[in-house]
């Protein structure tokens, strides 16, 4: 099991789409459970979304996520990328696609802190 707190949907979605994967999930005995976590990210070009944390299969996070911005017309982060090459830093890094529906539309690289708990932040943005 993996899990992964750089998802997220366009503020104003995510409690009603967060229970609305639990419930697919659920119905099609996937193994997923996704969580809010009451953390808020603002981009320049996407707007501002709620991130949420999820555990089960990564594959099925994946096609759930699409689904669910088909599903309620908003954008989501799609998180939980690995840069190829190995980079050692003093902070973790994560990098995340921003879609809408099946249309990726911008991608977004993440930083947190390698020791302790933090959140994680966002450090670049690009549109597609």
């Amino acid at each position: 099991m993996r899990e992964s707190e750089t998802f997220g949907s366009e503020e104003g979605s995510g409690e009603e789409l967060v229970q609305w994967l639990n419930e697919e999930a659920k119905k099609k005995k996937m193994k997923f459970e996704a969580r809010l976590y009451d953390y808020v990210i603002k981009t320049e070009n996407f707007g501002t979304f709620e991130m949420f944390s999820w555990m089960g299969d990564v594959k099925t996070a994946r096609s759930l996520i699409v689904k669910a911005s088909k599903k309620f017309r908003v954008k989501v982060i799609e998180g939980g990328y690995k840069a190829k090459e190995k980079i050692y830093s003093t902070k973790k890094a994560d990098f995340a696609m921003v879609r809408k529906g099946d249309r990726i539309i911008g991608h977004l690289k993440f930083t947190a802190p390698r020791i302790g708990k933090g959140d994680w932040e966002l450090v670049e943005e690009e549109r597609r």
